[in-house]
């Protein structure tokens, strides 16, 4: 009965695009990364069967799926965002990378003395959809959040934690191969 209930959950948080993290400071998120380290192979043939592809990462877990052509249009777009994102959050700090903890409040100080850091959080209005540089940060925080990348570490210093999930978007974006022609057509 526990492991169909492991199953259940493990399915319940990947199904909704979610990561499973090793390095999560949740316990049932540590419970259910262990239950699937453990049981990798069967549990990969058990969501098989229905159509998801149980995908194992640097120390995390997540579903993939075929997907339809209206899907990668989607996919694509959120890539972008991911992309600029990540940018920004390596711009504030290039060890910005799975374990790293921060605060939006500290990002919100850098900016007084970052231009470029500024530059980029004003290109990413468009996903902000605020003028409020400290607002601008959390929204683009809780984006990483529900994306299963960051978790809230600390409720009262408003403190959050890079998860090993976030090791996903830097390979997504190191994977990403321009070439020579492409390259010389952007601007500079």
């Amino acid at each position: 009965m526990a492991i169909n209930n492991l199953k259940k959950d493990v399915f319940e948080q990947l199904s909704k695009g979610g990561f499973i993290c090793s390095n999560s400071s949740r316990s049932q998120d540590q419970k259910l990364f262990s239950f699937i380290d453990e049981n990798f192979d069967a549990l990969e043939d058990y969501f098989l069967e229905i159509n998801y592809i149980l995908t194992q990462g640097i120390e995390y877990y997540h579903f993939t799926r075929p997907e339809q052509k209206a899907d990668i249009t989607r996919k694509l777009e959120q890539a972008f965002r991911w992309i600029d994102m990540v940018d920004f959050f390596k711009t504030y700090d290039s060890s910005f990378s799975s374990g790293f903890r921060f605060e939006p409040q500290s990002i919100a100080v850098e900016l007084k003395v970052n231009a470029n850091l500024k530059s980029k959080l004003k290109a990413l209005k468009k996903y902000t959809q605020t003028d409020n540089e400290l607002d601008g940060i959390k929204k683009l925080v809780e984006k990483l959040k529900s994306d299963g990348f960051v978790e809230l570490e600390n409720e009262i210093s408003d403190s959050y934690k890079v998860l090993a999930s976030f090791s996903y978007l830097e390979t997504l974006i190191l994977s990403i191969n321009l070439s020579e022609e492409v390259q010389d057509e952007i601007p500079e």
